[in-house]
């Protein structure tokens, strides 16, 4: 496993531990997820591209 390292923004940082306590989850496993989910888009961003 590799790891890497994100400094966010104050505001940023309540929402992820906002979410992190609305769904019982570690900060960690919410930014997991929204990686996940980020690098899904792209990915389904690039198949519809010709």
């Amino acid at each position: 496993m590799e790891r890497f390292e994100y400094l966010a923004s104050q505001s940023t940082a309540r929402e992820i531990r906002a979410l992190a306590r609305e769904y019982g989850l570690t900060e960690s496993e919410v930014l997991d997820q929204l990686v996940e989910l980020g690098l899904e888009e792209i990915e389904d961003g690039r198949r519809v591209e010709p």
